[in-house]
């Protein structure tokens, strides 16, 4: 017996940034959620969270939304009732499971098309699966999505392109390392924007990443999660003088890098690259005039953000096309499962036959001819099952395999066998 889908959402949609970081959870707070469900008898859940948002996925035969927020309660140590108003119940099962497609293809994401999600998705199953509790249905319905994820990966330009304007500052950066070897990247300014810059430079092919900020904490902690290096605000111009690529994303009343500061570099210095993020402007429109300075401004951003949302946009009929053939084939094996526990009994009954028809006359046969009569009646129930299944497979995606399975019930008695 299949269990119903369903899902306790919290998103951006619907809740300000103060709410959904309540109930924000590491892998840590992940699993001991997971594990206080499964203790109150859910036997499988899972726990996906992001900055935009907190979904728990889990199957029931009934909704479970007064557990789960007893649990988020419990162990956020907050009073929900006050919250309760931002959540959002899905218990329709085909719901669901759209809605966490959606999610995972990044079509319901505050960045169109956001790369990092389908990542986060895969992390909160691993967690689910390391507790045992991702079952069959969550295992099937992940590699679904996983599967459906790398065709519109491989077929289409919905990833394409840099939609935030951070990662189109890394983008740049990318295209700047081509004819730079292993850039020296200066990163000025560690709020969100600056902090999101940080975050997509892990993992790239390129030489030394320093951070700088007028609060030294905020570097070092972001520094510590990076692996990169942290530097006081002090020594700016000395991290200027080193850096090939400097993204700004610090906004003052008048421009931090001045055209008189960066004159003020060693006449030895080479190209430097400005990635200006910042209104009003961190970068002086000035610096350009000078010798190997190269400016890349909010507009310039802009416009290479703007251009990448279109083609995601412009995708999203082809992603759809793709997500409904997942969503139908996983829509015609979750009907099969359904009817599983009776092929398993009708297995199960025509087994009891076949063995107590052989019993009769095994005893008079020596070891060869035993085999060959184990192979022979085995061979035979397998092509009497065989269009019975057939049917039964047909039925579901017929919507009429209620008729069927009580037929074999009644033909074969199954209600007395137990699945095996």
């Amino acid at each position: 017996m299949l269990y119903g889908f369903k899902a306790l959402t919290l998103t951006y949609h619907t809740a300000p940034v103060e709410v959904r970081e309540r109930y924000a959870f590491n892998e840590a707070e992940a699993k001991q959620l997971l594990q206080m469900l499964h203790e109150q008898g859910l036997q499988e859940a899972m726990v996906l969270s992001t900055c935009n948002r907190t979904e728990i996925y889990y199957s029931s035969d009934k909704p479970q939304e007064a557990l789960l927020f007893y649990a988020l309660g419990m162990l956020k140590n907050y009073p929900i009732e006050q919250d309760k108003q931002y959540f959002s119940h899905i218990s329709d099962q085909k719901e669901a499971v759209r809605h966490l497609f959606e999610v995972a293809l990044g079509l319901d994401s505050q960045v169109l098309g956001d790369l990092q999600i389908i990542n986060q998705v895969k992390k909160a199953y691993q967690w689910a699966a390391d507790l045992n509790m991702a079952g069959p249905f969550l295992h099937r319905l992940m590699h679904t999505i996983f599967f459906v994820n790398k065709k519109v990966v491989q077929q289409t330009a919905f990833h394409d392109g840099a939609a935030s304007t951070s990662y189109a500052a890394v983008e740049i950066a990318d295209e700047i390392s081509t004819a730079i070897h292993e850039p020296v990247i200066l990163v000025v300014g560690v709020g969100e924007i600056g902090a999101d810059v940080c975050r997509n430079l892990v993992g790239r092919p390129i030489g030394e990443v320093i951070i700088t900020n007028r609060t030294y904490e905020k570097a070092l902690e972001l520094a510590k999660e990076t692996g990169f290096r942290a530097e006081p605000f002090e020594k700016l111009d000395e991290c200027l003088q080193k850096a090939d690529i400097i993204i700004s994303s610090v906004g003052m009343s008048q421009p931090l890098f001045s055209k008189e500061r960066v004159a003020a570099l060693s006449p030895f210095a080479s190209f430097k690259y400005f990635i200006d993020l910042a209104i009003p402007r961190s970068v002086a429109k000035e610096v350009e005039d000078l010798p190997g300075m190269v400016v890349y401004n909010v507009d310039d951003i802009s416009r290479r953000v703007q251009e990448s949302i279109e083609a995601r946009k412009s995708a999203i009929p082809q992603v759809r096309a793709l997500m409904e053939e997942g969503l139908a084939e996983f829509e015609d094996w979750s009907k099969e499962m359904e009817v599983s526990p009776t092929i398993k009994k009708l297995k199960n009954a025509l087994e009891e036959i076949r063995q107590k028809e052989i019993a009769k006359y095994l005893k008079h046969l020596d070891e060869k001819e035993r085999e060959v009569i184990e192979q022979v009646t085995k061979s035979m129930i397998q092509k009497i099952i065989q269009l019975p299944v057939l049917q039964l497979k047909a039925a579901c995606k017929r919507g009429e395999a209620e008729t069927l399975v009580d037929v074999l019930n009644d033909l074969f008695n199954l209600e007395k066998q137990t699945v095996k």
